[in-house]
């Protein structure tokens, strides 16, 4: 399994599972949560999280630095393309030109749904800009080919509403995404625990993106563990390729030629 590797935007990883770094009690937590996920590609919310925009407090870059771990900055909080552009614009700034970054662009400040529209016009300026653009998206297979088309390096569709823990609440639209697909496709949102990343392994998916599944658990750091192994036995599962499934069958599961009795 060491040669099957993620890749995205020409780079390798190792580490199918991505993970966020809000909802921390403190950045120590978050610090051992990363770590024990084994995740190579970590996200950031600019807007609520200090990394050098804040001179003198804390800042999570001296917990993760980017010498270690691949920062993905995010642009969660926002509600417009506009604000979305120029979030990501002063991440790059701050990150010595880092142009690898997680759109999402709300359209419900209850349900934290991504607003499709704006989001198509977010990537397209951000494509044209030079950023490489992973994107969360509804699980729409249409709008998904369109933001693939834009130019965006990764798709990323919710399983289901952020922060909701409701699992993959369409997996046949999941499916239809990844068929059509030449770039990674991304479950990002609505895990809620081990099962729910496996699953979303299985049936295809490159790779998982979580946040509040590890930090809202009762021991963040052993559910980080338990999401590693879980997207790992996923994807091992996908590439074994499952027995099809039957109503009932006939088929002994042991052999019964050669036992006595028989011919």
């Amino acid at each position: 399994m060491n040669n099957d590797q993620l890749t995205i935007a020409g780079k390798a990883y190792s580490s199918r599972l991505l993970v966020g770094t809000g909802k921390y009690k403190d950045f120590d937590e978050t610090r051992k949560a990363i770590e024990a996920s084994g995740a190579e590609i970590i996200t950031v919310a600019i807007r609520r999280t200090n990394i050098g925009q804040e001179p003198g407090q804390p800042s999570l870059l001296d917990y993760l630095p980017p010498s270690k771990y691949t920062l993905l900055p995010n642009t969660a909080g926002c509600y417009t393309a506009e604000d979305a552009v120029r979030t990501l614009r002063l991440a790059r700034e701050l990150l010595d030109g880092h142009d690898l970054v997680k759109l999402e662009v709300l359209g419900d400040a209850q349900t934290l749904f991504p607003d499709m529209p704006q989001t198509l016009a977010a990537a397209e300026t951000l494509v044209k800009d030079g950023f490489k653009v992973m994107v969360y998206c509804t699980d729409d297979p249409i709008q998904a080919k369109r933001l693939e088309e834009i130019g965006c390096v990764a798709v990323m569709p919710l399983a289901s509403l952020i922060g909701s823990g409701m699992g993959i609440l369409n997996p046949w639209n999941l499916r239809l995404i990844i068929d059509n697909a030449k770039v990674p496709v991304l479950v990002d949102a609505g895990v809620g625990t081990a099962s729910d990343a496996a699953i979303a392994m299985e049936l295809g998916c490159d790779g998982v993106l979580m946040n509040t599944a590890i930090a809202g658990a009762q021991n963040p750091v052993l559910m980080a563990s338990a999401m590693r192994k879980a997207v790992e036995a996923g994807r091992e599962a996908f590439l074994a390729g499952r027995m099809p499934r039957k109503l009932y069958s006939a088929t002994p599961s042991s052999p019964t030629g050669g036992l006595i009795g028989k011919a």
